[in-house]
């Protein structure tokens, strides 16, 4: 197997700017090429470790900023390649931010400082860094980060704007190191903060391009030409097949009368998300994850292109099972976009009367359809 150097990978993504990141700069060609062959193998392999699963909680993250002057933070992610189940019975490669899909949420408040550190374990084959949206600098940070497997290397920077921002890995065939699962946010919280809410949720969409039709038995490996043409076997929320609904880890839970806010990265590559929430609407919305603008009110489908975010609050004023959903709905029907939340509470029949001529609605279970 080809050993990687970093002196190698950042002649690779150092030459040629955008171009060589994507593999198409000749004097990286070497490298690049290298990197193919490797990344090809780690995408077949079946000694990855295994885990139990890669699906982030949607409620692990940090808590609100409740800071009022700048401060230093040490951060820092492990990347780890791990073969876990897209779905019961599916096995795939995953290459992830500290074994979850989307990587651990950074919080900040703008004006802070960040010292960050990027680890690539030893048994690893592939090289990562990571690319902030979040920073000001020679990609995204990325170049600094660079580690081949064993090594690694740190940054300092400064979180100068708020908003939520996407940081994934940009080494050669970054699109198949995002598709594996290699995405997530830096929030930088503005100065004042944000309003307070009594959840908060976080969900990362990416698509896998595997060598087997979903649902087929046994270990897939990673279709490179599916990925070229944008023809995804799978469009995920949370690295696995409805991983947090009720066919899968469980509806998560609110209450009747409570706010939740909702955190959105669409890693990609390739496919943009449409993000509903199926029986509520995004009362306010900050698309692309922009926190200096006044939010869109009372949005029902918000467009998350790839590589970028969206914010939005939930109102929860009647008892239901909201399901979080890509309004493209084959992807939820056939591809496994979905999570859920039930809200559980007294009904509240002045906004939802469910048992009109004696019926009695009930919470739809279904896999998605409306």
């Amino acid at each position: 197997m080809f050993a990687t150097t970093r002196r190698r990978v950042l002649q690779a993504l150092g030459v040629g700017g955008t171009a060589s990141v994507a593999g198409c700069s000749g004097e990286a060609s070497e490298a690049t090429e290298a990197m193919t062959k490797t990344a090809q193998s780690t995408a077949q392999s079946t000694s990855k470790p295994t885990v139990d699963k890669v699906a982030a909680d949607p409620t692990d993250i940090p808590d609100p900023v409740d800071w009022s002057e700048p401060k230093h933070h040490d951060v820092t992610l492990e990347t780890k390649e791990v073969t876990a189940e897209i779905e019961p019975g599916v096995t795939f490669n995953y290459m992830t931010f500290d074994g979850q899909i989307p990587g651990p949420m950074i919080r900040v408040r703008q004006g802070d400082t960040v010292s960050f550190t990027l680890k690539n374990l030893p048994e690893n084959d592939m090289p990562h860094n990571v690319d902030m949206h979040a920073i000001y600098g020679t990609g995204g940070g990325s170049v600094a980060t660079t580690a081949a497997p064993g090594e690694e290397n740190s940054e300092q920077f400064k979180a100068m704007y708020p908003g939520a921002y996407i940081y994934h890995c940009a080494v050669p065939n970054l699109d198949y190191h995002i598709s594996a699962g290699m995405f997530g946010i830096i929030l930088v919280e503005p100065k004042e903060g944000l309003p307070e809410v009594d959840r908060e949720f976080y969900f990362g969409q990416h698509e896998l391009y595997t060598d087997k039709e979903a649902g087929t038995k046994g270990h897939h490996g990673f279709d490179f030409e599916a990925m070229a043409r944008e023809d995804p076997t799978y469009v995920l929320l949370n690295g696995e097949k409805y991983a947090y609904a009720a066919a899968n880890r469980g509806p998560l839970q609110a209450n009747v009368g409570e706010t939740a806010r909702v955190f959105m990265v669409t890693g990609g590559p390739n496919l943009q998300s449409n993000f509903h929430p199926i029986g509520n609407v995004w009362s306010d919305c900050f698309p692309n994850g922009s926190l200096s603008m006044e939010p869109h009110t009372h949005i029902q489908t918000q467009v998350v292109p790839p590589g970028s975010t969206m914010v939005g609050t939930m109102e929860m004023p009647v008892p239901e099972r909201i399901k979080l959903v890509d309004h493209a709905l084959s992807r939820v029907a056939r591809k496994g976009n979905l999570a859920e939340i039930d809200v559980t509470g007294k009904k509240n029949t002045d906004v939802f009367d469910p048992e009109v001529d004696g019926s009695d609605e009930g919470p739809i279970y279904g896999g998605g359809g409306e």
